[in-house]
């Protein structure tokens, strides 16, 4: 092997390591590792926020006050990245805002959306994208999303519980195999369950068949909610926290 070679090897291994170390490091300067821009903004009494790079999102969030949705953008934040709060946000954070309450509205769906790939792994990144293409009036499992996405649905679990990416990431459509509701916020007690249960229900639009949808030329299996909403009947879900918990079975 050449010297020339033996250094772009090198290189090679370098930036694949860099990469597994969550790929946030401040030691790799440039371009794609600039500044993210953090943007919150109050519409018809909910704050919406955006964490991003040129015209790619890193995170989304929204929540009833402007220092929650702030902490909860934080959170989503890839670890010592560099960020600033910015007050008046681009073009592409004004746009991107007025859809999330669009979407939160139930008013549109944003099944195609840039995410900044360089703070996601590809697992991750596929999973996103796999959850938000599931349609209102609809759910699929964590088993389903893992297959699309080339993953376990452990992983598919641990990244619904934190979803960096609410509202284009419904991550209350995401259930168990036998439609469970499992948990929701990283939360399994009975009223997490029940909040995850409301939001499905006020998504009820009377489809009675499940069905196939393409995400990257794979096919994920959904189905309508009211599969869902009938297992909660049939356990019970309004009454004793004994029988909520049978709700958390996967």
């Amino acid at each position: 092997m050449s010297c020339s070679e033996v250094e772009i090897s090198l290189v090679r291994v370098f930036v694949k390591a860099f990469k597994g170390l969550d790929g946030h490091n401040r030691l790799w300067q440039s371009e794609r590792w600039r500044m993210i821009g953090v943007y919150v903004k109050e519409v018809e009494d909910v704050w919406l926020g955006i964490a991003y790079v040129g015209e790619k999102i890193v995170a989304t969030t929204l929540n009833s006050d402007k220092e929650t949705t702030l902490k909860s953008l934080f959170r989503s934040l890839p670890p010592n990245a560099d960020y600033q709060i910015v007050e008046k946000g681009s073009d592409f954070a004004n746009r991107t805002v007025s859809t999330l309450k669009d979407v939160h509205s139930g008013k549109q769906e944003l099944k195609e959306f840039a995410l900044a790939t360089e703070y996601y792994s590809e697992p991750v990144a596929r999973v996103l994208k796999a959850a938000a293409c599931i349609p209102i009036g609809y759910v699929s499992s964590y088993g389903n999303i893992a297959k699309v996405a080339d993953t376990g649905p452990r992983l598919v679990g641990q990244i619904m519980a934190s979803n960096p990416l609410y509202p284009i990431v419904a991550c209350h459509r995401v259930v168990g195999a036998d439609f469970s509701l499992v948990g929701y916020g990283g939360k399994k007690d009975p009223e997490a369950l029940k909040a995850k249960l409301v939001r499905l229900s006020k998504e009820r639009k009377g489809f009675k068949s499940e069905r196939e949808i393409s995400v990257d030329r794979r096919k994920l299996r959904i189905y309508p909610v009211e599969y869902v909403i009938e297992k909660a009947k049939k356990h019970g879900l309004d009454s004793s926290a004994k029988q909520q918990r049978k709700l958390t079975s996967d």
